[in-house]
């Protein structure tokens, strides 16, 4: 079973996220920044015919046997619904169709979801604002694993597990950590997905529907795109919360990578986070970085100094309600 990690409770920080105060100090020096920030005219059509592209591969597998659909869920599938599902971090941004625009975004987001086979988009918006604005925040951001998951989920075997697990990690803490009221947007979201479900049912049988589902479970988990779930803010070396990624799997996942950026400047969509990294550069060069997310998840499962634990928690204070 392998070493217990030597870690046995979160990394506790009394100072504010990082992110606050670069922001300033890059708009400061680079005002241009600014620019950038705004609509990403071209992810409507690029997330318009990755849906379709599914839509179409439930009718070719239609027939296949089981164990080529949950090939295909792997390999192909899944990745595109990975990638959805990063499209649909994007647009909770506003950047499909601007902040002016908020309710088209929402129900855009709700058609990325389709080939994803659960209703996701509504409850990730829900949460994923917290994320931001209380990184690290106890019972606050539900990015952050429980005490259980640090405790349990200490050794190799146990930590390739609860990768395995993610999806259902990811899909079940909120309800215990910071539980929040259903929302319209949210009943909407699961009357359109399983409608949707329903349909190809109806259309072309179970294999389909299963090719979308078991692709979502499986490249969610255990798999190389699934590194930047740790990536992006697993504690790898001590005082650094968050890190970038800057390999070749950005080109499928809209640079969620460029995670830094991202969380210095929320509202620049994917596509321009490289120009933020080349105008402030001085500012995230010398950071600590990921060159490959399978190397990621190599590190998380055999390194006995990472592990759920790995995370920078502190106590946030609730912002007043606009």
């Amino acid at each position: 079973m392998g070493n217990r990690v030597t870690r046995e409770d979160f990394e506790w920080v009394y100072t504010e996220q990082p992110h606050t105060q670069r922001r300033k100090e890059i708009l400061a020096k680079y005002p241009e920044i600014k620019t950038l920030m705004g609509p990403d005219p071209h992810l409507k059509w690029i997330v318009s015919g990755m849906v379709f592209v599914q839509l179409l591969a439930c009718y070719l597998v239609k027939d296949l046997s089981w164990k080529w659909i949950f090939f295909w869920a792997y390999g192909f599938g899944g990745c595109i619904n990975h990638s959805l599902t990063l499209a649909i971090h994007d647009i909770s941004h506003n950047v499909a169709f601007g902040n002016k625009q908020a309710k088209w975004n929402r129900w855009f987001a709700v058609f990325a979801n389709l080939p994803i086979g659960i209703p996701y988009s509504a409850s990730f918006k829900k949460y994923h604002i917290d994320h931001h604005r209380y990184l690290g925040g106890d019972s606050l951001d539900v990015d952050i694993p429980t005490d259980f998951e640090g405790w349990f989920f200490c050794t190799p075997l146990r930590k390739l597990l609860w990768l395995v697990l993610q999806p259902l990690f990811y899909s079940l803490r909120p309800l215990y950590v910071n539980p929040k009221a259903i929302t319209q947007m949210e009943i909407f979201n699961a009357l359109v997905q399983f409608s949707v479900d329903l349909i190809i049912y109806n259309l072309w049988g179970l294999k389909p529907v299963i090719y979308l589902i078991a692709g979502t479970f499986l490249c969610l988990g255990l798999h190389p795109i699934s590194g930047h779930f740790i990536a992006e803010h697993y504690m790898f070396l001590k005082g650094y919360e968050t890190y970038s990624y800057y390999g070749p799997l950005n080109w499928l996942t809209f640079n969620v990578g460029y995670h830094m950026e991202h969380h210095d400047f929320p509202s620049i969509p994917g596509c321009r986070l490289p120009m933020v990294k080349k105008i402030a550069a001085e500012y995230y060069d010398n950071l600590p970085h990921h060159r490959s997310w399978i190397r990621v998840l190599w590190d998380f499962v055999f390194d006995d100094s990472i592990g759920p634990y790995s995370r920078v928690k502190r106590l946030c204070k609730l912002a007043k309600e606009s």
